[in-house]
């Protein structure tokens, strides 16, 4: 079977190929000498993020699988998904810049001529085994093959809702670059991507693809896609900027008032793509609700509302127990009580942040009705010690 070893490998054979490999020699001794790479582990700014959910197993149970809350976390029927076609990628941007917000995490941002893929999820569960694991609630909005040439794909972290071994195998056979964290390039070499074709980055590194200058920055999470989590890739989030625009993507992280260094170093930006979804009491370390994903957003357009704010990580897979259509409405009221854009594009509908919005609140469509839970804070909120749930390396 693809992947495996041979039998006297011993427990090693029974690895999937989906969990990748650890990285070692050169690549682990660059590693260690990473400022951020300390006792043994990748450390997270502003102090110790727990990588565990915090509360006992039983309370977690409790919410996660009551029947009542279970139904609230999926859509009532099929999320309206735009029939997204080469020949709408294939026309220039009017104003040199479109998002196409792909589902989850996956954005593919035209930027200044160039095409930029963050994080491109195209399985039909974020897992390492095809039976089990997060399934998608929506469909691909069109087929990876029908997307056309991309410039360079760029990797947040090694979870399976950002790394996809056979969306990467797929691109692997074109001729397009990976712009990843540290240690990442260990799984794509393992999966059929050549050496040269990595860009392989430390937080505030950056590398030069086609006139775009793209830099790793910090952010507040955690990696591991096997049973253990050695902590031995890095995770980041990611500033690209072109002749005449600058665009953001968060990958998956906590509130930290690192964002504040990154606006002021490399913002203001043209849209940010923030993770808000997938949040929960029990992790609130490394996961943003939507009313921090918002101060991120303002503390990236240092200080103030500015640029659009395109939430990611939410309305596409089932990875927390708050209701499906909950971070549409609460980035929705958030944003309104602060005066900032935010663009809801259906999965797969292109818009220039320069131009027309998409505004509509379309999860209304598919979605029970919401209780008002959630508040909005009027000032920066603070990391909390909480932690977040490892489902086989997801979130």
């Amino acid at each position: 079977m693809a992947g495996f070893r041979p039998p006297s490998s011993g427990l090693s054979a029974l690895r999937p190929e989906a969990f990748g490999v650890d990285p070692g020699g050169a690549r682990m001794a660059r590693i260690r000498r990473s400022p951020h790479f300390k006792d043994g582990v990748f450390q997270n700014p502003g102090g110790e993020a727990r990588t565990r959910p915090s509360g006992t197993a039983w309370d977690f149970a409790k919410l996660y699988f009551d029947k009542e809350q279970r139904t609230r976390r999926a859509p009532l029927g099929n999320i309206p998904v735009h029939a997204t076609t080469f020949a709408d990628l294939a026309r220039p941007a009017a104003t040199g810049l479109r998002v196409t917000w792909l589902g989850h995490s996956s954005v593919l941002v035209e930027i200044d001529g160039r095409r930029v893929l963050f994080d491109p999820v195209w399985g039909e569960r974020c897992s390492p085994f095809p039976f089990a694991g997060p399934r998608r609630l929506h469909p691909v909005p069109l087929p990876l093959a029908a997307l056309g040439p991309v410039d360079v794909v760029v990797i947040s972290h090694d979870h399976y809702d950002h790394l996809d071994m056979p969306t990467i195998k797929a691109l692997a056979g074109t001729d397009t670059l990976f712009a990843v964290p540290l240690g990442v390039g260990a799984h794509l070499e393992h999966w059929g991507v050549p050496a040269d074709r990595l860009r392989e980055l430390d937080w505030h590194e950056a590398t030069e693809v086609g006139g775009l200058t793209l830099t790793a920055t910090p952010a507040r999470h955690f990696c591991g896609r096997g049973l253990r989590n050695t902590q031995h890739t890095l995770w980041a989030s990611w500033v690209v900027t072109g002749a005449g625009h600058r665009v953001y993507h968060s990958g998956d992280t906590g509130y930290f008032e690192g964002f504040k260094d990154i606006g002021a170093d490399h913002g203001p930006f043209d849209v940010t793509m923030i993770q808000l979804g997938a949040y929960s009491e029990f992790w609130t370390d490394i996961h943003m609700t939507p009313a921090q994903a918002l101060r991120a957003h303002l503390d990236l357009q240092q200080g103030g509302p500015g640029g659009v704010l395109l939430p990611i990580h939410w309305g596409t897979f089932n990875l927390a127990p708050h209701p499906w259509a909950e971070p549409g409405e609460w980035t929705k009221e958030a944003a309104e009580e602060a005066g900032q854009a935010v663009a809801f594009p259906c999965p797969g509908e292109p818009f220039e942040p320069a131009g027309e919005l998409p505004t509509r609140p379309w999860w209304r469509d598919v979605s029970r009705p919401l209780e008002r839970t959630w508040s909005v804070p009027q000032s920066t909120p603070v990391a909390a010690s909480r932690d977040d749930l490892d489902l086989v390396g997801e979130g």
